[in-house]
C-alpha cells in the first residue's frame, strides 16, 4: 500500500504524531474499601504493541500512581478481591493475581491462578474471598488443535467460535468446577448477589453476536446447591445485570434495547426475583427508564446500596442513582462531555470514571457520585497545552421543530467573525452514536481537531437516531428510514452555518466512519454541494451488510427491513443504499477501510470503488491490511491522518 508522506504541515504532523504515540487509560476499578483505584494504560497504536500496564493510585489523588505490572503483555479488565488486598486480571489468556503492599505498590510479582486450555474470557471474584467465577471455553485435557486444521464450520445457528461455560475456581486448591445446568448456551456475563451465594448469569444461544445477542436469557445459579433456574428472555443486546434490594425483596435489573424493536436506546429492565425461583414464575420486566429523555449507557451494581447508572444527556453525561422506593433514577451529577467505565466502592460513596474536557483527553477521575470528580491519573500530559481549535456548542431546530445539538470547531485563534471558512462536516457512527463536548481527536473519524488546526471549520452534528435524547429520538426516525430525516437534520445545520457566515458554501466537505461513512456516501448521491468526501468503513449496500456484517438483524431493521434473500428485487433496502444512486456522484471520494473488518466488511468499499471507477468519478481507495473496523497500527493511523487531510486540502483549498 502506498503511503502519504509530507502532506501535513509541521504543526499538524506534530499533533498527529503526539496523539498516535500517546498512551490511553482503560478499565478503572475502585477497591471495595474505596481507598485505591487501579487502571490499565496502553499505547493508542495497539496493533503494533498489544500490551498494557496495570497501575494503582489513591482514590483521593494524594500520592503518585504505582505500576503493578511490567507492561509487556495485555492486561484484561482488573477486578478487586473482596478484602481490597489484591487485584485479579487476565493476561496471556489466563487469570493472574497481584497483591498490594502498604505503600500501594506490588507485594511481589503477579502469580498465575489458572492454566485453562481455552483461556479465560472473563472473571468475577466472589464475596466469600475463596472463589472466582470464570467464563471460559474449552475443557480440561483437550488436545491441542492440529496446526494444519484451519477449517471453520458453521451450522444453521452457530459459527465456529466455541461457547464459553461458567466455571468456579477454588483459590485454595486451584480446582475448577463447571456449572452444567446451562447446557450449551454461551455465558456472557455474571453478577453475584451482594449477600453471596446466588449468581445472575446472562447467556446467548451461541457465541456469535448474530444470532447470539438476539437470544439472550437470564438465569439464576445457586453456587451452594449448584442448581440453575431460568428467568426467561432478557431482550436484544442485553448486558450489565445488577442486583438490588427493595421492600419486596431482591431485584435484578439489566440493560437491553428498549422493547420491542432492535434499534433505539437501551432501557433499564427490572424484575423482582422470586424467593423460590424453582416454583415461582418471575414477573414481567419493568422499564425503569420509560419516558426519560436521556439514554442509559452503563449500569453498576453497588454492594451496600441501590445501583448507579451513567446516562447520555445531549452533549454531556450524567450520573444517576436508582431510588428504590419510587423505582426511578435520580440525577446526581452532570459533567461536560463523555463519562464512561463507571466503577464504585462497596458503599457507592466513591466512584471512578474515564472523563476529559474539550481540550484534554480522557483520564481517570474519582470522587463522590454527586461530584466533583477530580483527575487522579495523568497518562497524556504531553497533549495538554497543544494549540487546539476552539470548540463551540450548537443548538438548532430541524424543519419539523425537533431540537438538535452539535459542535462547531474553528481554527486556533480564529472566531466566527473571521469566516467564512472552508468547512468539513463529520457524521458520527452508529447511527446510535453521538458527539459530546469533549476533546475531538478521535482517530477513527478522522478527527475534527486535525482539520480545525489545519485551518478548517468543522461541524459535528447530532442528528436524530443518535444517543442522548431518549428512545423516541433514537429509534422512531431511523428504524427502517435510514438516510431520511437524519440526513436533512445534518443539511439544515450546514445551511444554518452558511447563512451565519461561518461556512463557505463553495468549499464544503463531508466525511465520517462506519455509519458516518454511510452518511458521507449517501450525501454525495443526494447533492453536488460537497467538493470532497471521505467514506471511512462506510456502508454502500444495506442488503449486503445485513447478510455479511455483524448484527445482521439490526442492520436489516435499520436498512428498511430487507436483505435480498426474501425474493426477486428490487428490494426495499435498495432505496436507502448509496450504491443504487452511484451514477449521480460527481464529488471526489476517498474510501478508507480495514481489510479484516467484520463489522462493515471491506466488500462495501470495493463495491463503491468499482462503481466510482465505472462512472469516472475521481476517487482513491485505501485498504489497511490486518486492520478491523477501527484502525490500530501506528503506520496505518498516521497514513489515515495524512491521507485524509491531504484529500480535503486537494479539493477544498484554492489552487494558485
Amino acid at each position: 500500500m502506498d503511503t502519504v508522506e509530507g502532506t501535513l504541515t509541521a504543526q499538524s504532523e506534530t499533533l498527529a504524531r503526539t496523539v498516535v504515540d500517546s498512551v490511553i487509560p482503560m478499565f478503572p476499578a475502585v477497591s471495595p474499601d474505596g481507598r485505591t483505584v487501579v487502571h490499565t494504560a496502553r499505547p493508542l497504536a495497539m496493533a503494533d504493541r498489544p500490551a498494557s500496564a496495570l497501575w494503582a493510585v489513591p482514590a483521593d489523588g494524594g500520592a503518585p500512581a504505582r505500576r503493578l505490572t511490567d507492561g509487556t503483555t495485555w492486561i484484561g479488565a482488573p477486578r478487586w478481591a473482596p478484602d481490597s488486598a489484591a487485584v485479579l486480571f487476565t493476561t496471556a489468556g489466563q487469570l493472574h493475581r497481584v497483591r498490594l503492599a502498604e505503600d500501594g505498590g506490588p507485594d511481589g510479582p503477579a502469580e498465575a491462578l489458572t492454566a485453562w486450555p481455552g483461556g479465560i474470557a472473563d472473571h468475577l471474584p466472589l464475596a466469600d474471598g475463596r472463589t472466582v467465577a470464570l467464563i471460559a471455553a474449552g475443557e480440561p485435557g483437550e488436545p491441542e488443535d492440529d496446526e494444519d486444521d484451519d477449517v471453520m464450520v458453521w451450522t444453521e445457528r452457530t459459527g465456529p467460535e466455541p461457547s464459553a461455560r461458567l466455571r468456579l475456581l477454588d483459590l485454595d486448591s486451584g480446582a475448577v468446577r463447571t456449572v452444567d445446568g446451562l447446557g450449551d448456551r454461551h455465558v456472557v456475563e455474571v453478577a453475584e448477589r451482594p449477600d453471596g451465594g446466588m449468581l445472575a448469569v446472562l447467556t446467548w444461544e451461541c457465541a456469535e453476536e448474530d444470532p447470539g445477542s438476539l437470544t439472550a436469557r437470564l438465569h439464576l445459579v445457586d453456587t451452594a446447591a449448584f442448581t440453575v433456574h431460568d428467568l426467561g428472555p432478557a431482550g436484544h443486546a442485553a448486558c450489565r445485570p445488577v442486583w438490588w434490594r427493595a421492600g419486596d425483596g431482591w431485584h435484578l435489573a439489566h440493560l437491553a434495547t428498549t422493547p420491542p424493536g432492535l434499534v433505539g436506546s437501551p432501557a433499564v429492565l427490572d424484575r423482582a426475583v422470586p424467593a423460590d425461583p424453582g416454583h415461582q414464575v418471575p414477573p414481567e420486566a419493568r422499564d425503569l427508564t420509560a419516558g426519560m429523555t436521556v439514554c442509559p449507557t452503563e449500569l453498576l451494581q453497588v454492594a451496600d446500596g441501590p445501583p448507579l447508572a451513567v446516562f447520555a444527556d445531549g452533549l454531556d453525561t450524567a450520573l444517576f442513582r436508582l431510588d428504590p422506593g419510587e423505582r426511578r433514577f435520580r440525577r446526581l451529577h452532570t459533567r461536560q462531555g463523555i463519562v464512561h467505565a463507571l466503577t464504585a466502592d462497596r458503599t457507592g460513596g466513591t466512584v471512578a470514571v474515564l472523563a476529559g474536557t474539550a481540550y484534554e483527553p480522557k483520564d481517570v477521575h474519582a470522587g463522590p457520585p454527586d461530584g466533583p470528580l477530580a483527575r487522579i491519573s495523568d497518562t497524556r500530559p504531553e497533549i495538554r497545552g497543544l494549540p487546539w481549535g476552539s470548540q463551540e456548542r450548537l443548538s438548532y431546530k430541524a424543519s419539523d421543530g425537533l431540537a438538535l445539538d452539535g459542535l462547531l470547531l474553528l481554527p486556533p485563534g480564529r472566531t466566527r467573525e473571521d469566516g467564512p471558512f472552508p468547512m468539513i462536516t463529520l457524521a458520527h457512527g452508529g447511527p446510535y452514536g453521538r458527539y459530546t463536548d469533549e476533546w475531538q481527536f478521535h482517530i477513527d473519524l478522522p478527527p475534527g481537531q486535525l482539520f480545525a488546526t489545519a485551518g478548517y471549520a468543522v461541524f459535528l452534528p447530532n442528528p436524530r437516531g443518535g444517543q442522548g435524547h431518549g428512545h423516541a429520538f433514537a429509534a422512531t426516525a431511523v428504524d427502517g428510514a435510514i438516510g431520511g430525516a437524519e440526513w436533512t437534520d445534518i443539511t439544515e445545520g450546514i445551511d444554518l452555518l452558511v447563512a451565519q457566515g461561518v461556512a463557505d458554501p463553495g468549499r464544503l466537505g463531508i466525511g465520517g466512519w462506519s455509519h458516518g461513512g454511510y452518511l458521507a456516501a449517501w450525501a454525495v448521491t443526494q447533492t453536488d454541494r460537497f467538493k470532497a468526501a471521505i467514506v471511512g468503513a462506510g456502508i454502500s449496500d444495506w442488503g449486503m451488510l445485513a447478510a455479511t456484517g455483524e448484527q445482521g438483524a439490526v442492520r436489516e431493521s435499520a436498512g428498511s427491513g430487507s436483505v435480498g434473500w426474501e425474493g426477486p428485487g428490487p428490494h426495499v433496502h435498495d432505496r436507502v443504499s448509496p450504491i443504487s444512486y452511484a451514477s449521480r456522484i460527481r464529488t471526489p471520494v476517498l474510501i478508507l477501510h480495514g481489510e479484516d473488518d467484520t463489522n462493515v466488511p471491506v466488500s462495501q468499499g470495493v463495491f463503491l470503488h468499482r462503481a466510482l471507477r465505472h462512472h469516472g468519478v475521481p476517487h482513491e481507495f485505501a485498504v489497511y491490511p490486518g486492520e478491523g473496523h477501527m484502525i490500530g497500527g501506528r503506520g496505518h493511523l498516521l497514513d489515515l491522518l495524512r491521507r485524509s487531510l491531504a484529500w480535503y486540502d486537494r479539493w477544498l483549498t484554492p489552487q494558485p
